[in-house]
């Protein structure tokens, strides 16, 4: 009797350890639009909706834009396994504005502008396409895409706001695709020269709808998808001195998922930046993944034209490799 208890306590043991906590967030829509944005952000783990220096891109927090130095040109293209492709394109400026009663030799500007758009893009290709028999019927691919544009205002020293208008366009099959517009609210505010605390809103009003009559004519129906809302709140310090920029943040969901972030930048000497990050660290589900990163950059000033390359490696535990992200950098 003994040993029968043992084989079922042993059985039961192994049930519970092979079946992971199931989380509402891994089959929720718009997954792409969640793993990050170029080597930079994804090196740091993602935790960059409160960090101004640098490269900075709206769709960590649309807020951050005014903070911008000199314009910024980026584009980012991913190695990943499974014929699968994530690849980004950015610019980011800021706008001054500044009173006419300002005199040339104390002329500060009254209010700054940030404005950013970009472009991800990823898909699926050389998907084998099989009819009911099958038959194959050729190589079938998916594209989804995120078209965003930020505008943020700093309306004082130490506070900006911002808005994020996003539109996502999915070609799944065919004639069946799907289109949503989404925004992001997001506010930064600075404590003092090291610290900036940040609060975003993410993907509001997001959502696929799908009607499937294209390809089932009457036997076709129509659903919607909706996107999970993100609520985040983010930290970072800064030490000029050493060189050291440091974030972290914790992001909240509907999807029942509270998540952990965090990335440390150390400038080693002159334009040559390491990086590393933690991403996925889930306090509600402790099976969920975690995704470790690392990256560096290096950038080279031509007068007054500066060039910057950037990698960043990402851990994915599902795939026989890592992400492998390149970005070309051009501020000027």
């Amino acid at each position: 009797m003994l040993k029968h208890f043992f084989i079922l306590l042993s059985l039961f043991s192994f049930i519970g350890f092979a079946q992971p906590q199931f989380s509402e967030m891994a089959v929720s829509p718009g997954a792409f639009s969640r793993l990050g944005f170029g080597a930079r952000g994804i090196g740091l783990g993602n935790a960059v909706s409160s960090i101004t220096e640098g490269e900075l891109v709206s769709y960590y927090n649309p807020a951050i834009t005014p903070f911008q130095e000199k314009n910024s040109f980026q584009v980012g293209y991913s190695f990943l396994s499974l014929d699968r492709a994530l690849n980004f394109l950015s610019y980011t400026r800021k706008f001054d504005f500044y009173s006419a009663k300002d005199t040339l030799e104390n002329r500060k500007p009254r209010t700054t502008a940030g404005l950013s758009i970009g472009i991800i893009n990823s898909g699926v290709s050389n998907i084998d396409g099989r009819d009911n028999n099958g038959i194959s019927t050729g190589e079938l691919s998916t594209s989804e895409n995120q078209f965003f544009m930020g505008l943020a205002a700093r309306i004082s020293n130490k506070i900006s706001i911002g808005l994020n208008i996003k539109y996502y366009y999915y070609k799944l099959y065919e004639e069946i695709n799907s289109t949503s517009l989404g925004f992001d609210i997001g506010a930064l505010y600075r404590l003092n020269d090291n610290f900036n605390i940040s609060l975003v809103f993410t993907d509001l009003n997001s959502a696929y709808q799908w009607d499937t009559a294209p390809v089932y004519e009457q036997n076709g129906i129509t659903t919607e998808d909706k996107f999970p809302n993100l609520r985040k709140i983010g930290v970072s310090y800064r030490n000029k001195k050493i060189g050291i920029l440091g974030a972290i943040e914790f992001e909240n969901s509907n999807a029942q998922t509270n998540i952990l972030r965090a990335g440390v930048e150390y400038n080693i000497y002159d334009q040559f930046y390491v990086r590393g990050g933690i991403d996925q660290f889930n306090l509600d589900n402790l099976d969920w993944p975690v995704v470790p990163s690392l990256g560096f950059s290096f950038f080279k000033a031509f007068d007054s034209f500066v060039v910057g390359v950037e990698y960043a490696f990402q851990f994915e535990q599902y795939s026989n490799d890592g992400r492998n992200i390149i970005a070309i950098n051009f501020n000027f």
